[in-house]
């Protein structure tokens, strides 16, 4: 399996030197100063690999794109979005055209992957991303005050959240609004209370019905283009995998998947497995999940969760949490073991450890949410262990 790391450009703490220092050689990148639906010209993904190579001896190149936006306007199925279109396509061919043909992406509307703690206190100083359905509940129904909001909530849990608002204090609220925002890395569009009602509002009523025609019509639309220039687009799960913000979501289960893929049916519309995103879905068999769609796997992110029964959940260490990693591996190395038997030249599968804790002398320092140095190492080693005892007694057997 291709080792990669996810690197938010050069404004990212992590210096591509530190990566080096992982061991990882694969870079997972974005032009994030592109504004969403503008066109990625060859010049500026050249210039974007010419820093990846600027010191020869790292050996680093860029490997999966993390990601080329899909803009609002095509998630809510605006009538006019020609040129959005024909943009997304002009960026695929010039990404081909420079060597770099592994597009990550994902369909979430507003908000990308979401979280109310940026920082919970780990044993012995660390930090860690986390969902806690109280908070969530809380901003929702009472600091968002969308309509409908209660709806389903269970009582108990609305009590919780109601306790919590009447005892945070203005800076509380705040940073549970910028750990929600923050999901959005590189994104030109950050929310107060104000915008993002505004912004939500802009959704209507639209139902699941709705989202997955508008991706349907996506896809439709890019397919043909990505089979042309040989890119493979592999689209990320929801995170958390449930409706947020009375907004539904439509990549979060193994159904899901099932319809996403054969809303056209092709080799280039690819999933990224996130073990993370599934694994937080009360439901999701995500071993079974991965040995299902195998073959439509491009590209992996491998973290680990464990939840709890109110729906909160936290992250968790690579090999701990509630998802079987061994079994998660085990499916991609016999997949890439089955490509290469096949003759298939990306035969590899590139995967990122994601999400990683705060550790160390990481504690503090001004990484992206989710993405410091260290605790992604540690992420790193714990996975590489993994694939080299399996390969190990994979070879064994043969």
């Amino acid at each position: 399996m291709e080792e990669t790391w996810r690197w938010f450009g050069p404004d990212d703490a992590v210096q591509l030197s530190h990566i080096r220092q992982t061991g990882a050689r694969g870079i997972v990148t974005s032009l994030h100063h592109i504004p969403y639906g503008m066109v990625w010209s060859v010049d500026e993904i050249e210039r974007r690999k010419a820093v990846l190579a600027e010191d020869a001896s790292l050996g680093l190149y860029w490997s999966v794109v993390e990601s080329l936006p899909v803009h609002e306007k095509i998630r809510r199925g605006d009538p006019d979005c020609g040129q959005l279109f024909e943009n997304y396509r002009t960026s695929m061919r010039n990404l081909a055209s420079c060597g770099v043909k592994v597009i990550c992406y994902n369909f979430m509307p507003v908000l990308d992957w979401t979280r109310t703690e940026l920082a919970h206190p780990l044993v012995g100083g660390g930090t860690a991303l986390r969902f806690n359905a109280h908070q969530y509940v809380g901003f929702d129904v009472f600091m968002l005050q969308r309509p409908g909001a209660e709806e389903g909530v269970a009582p108990e849990l609305l009590e919780r959240a109601k306790s919590w608002i009447d005892g945070a204090t203005a800076a509380e609220k705040d940073t549970l609004l910028a750990s929600v925002m923050a999901g959005l890395p590189g994104a030109f569009d950050r929310y107060d209370i104000p915008g993002l009602r505004r912004i939500l509002s802009e959704y209507g009523q639209m139902t699941r019905s709705d989202l997955q025609a508008n991706l349907k019509r996506f896809l439709e639309e890019v397919i043909p283009t990505a089979e042309e220039v040989g890119i493979s687009l592999c689209m990320h799960p929801d995170d958390p995998p449930r409706p947020l913000f009375g907004l539904p979501r439509i990549v979060s289960n193994e159904q899901d998947i099932a319809d996403l893929l054969d809303m056209v049916n092709s080799p280039a519309n690819g999933l990224t497995l996130c073990s993370g995103s599934l694994g937080a879905g009360a439901g999701n068999d995500v071993p079974a999940i991965a040995r299902r769609f195998a073959d439509r796997v491009r590209f992996a992110h491998l973290r680990n969760v464990s939840k709890e029964p109110d729906g909160s959940f936290m992250e968790a260490d690579h090999l701990g949490g509630d998802v079987d990693m061994v079994a998660v591996v085990d499916v991609l190395l016999t997949e890439q073991q089955r490509r290469r038997n096949a003759g298939q030249a990306d035969w590899r599968i590139p995967f990122r450890p994601d999400h990683g804790h705060e550790l160390l002398d990481d504690v503090g320092k001004p990484t992206f949410p989710g993405y410091p140095a260290i605790g992604r190492m540690r992420g790193l080693a714990e996975l590489r262990g993994v694939i080299a005892a399996l390969t190990w007694s994979k070879a064994l057997v043969n």
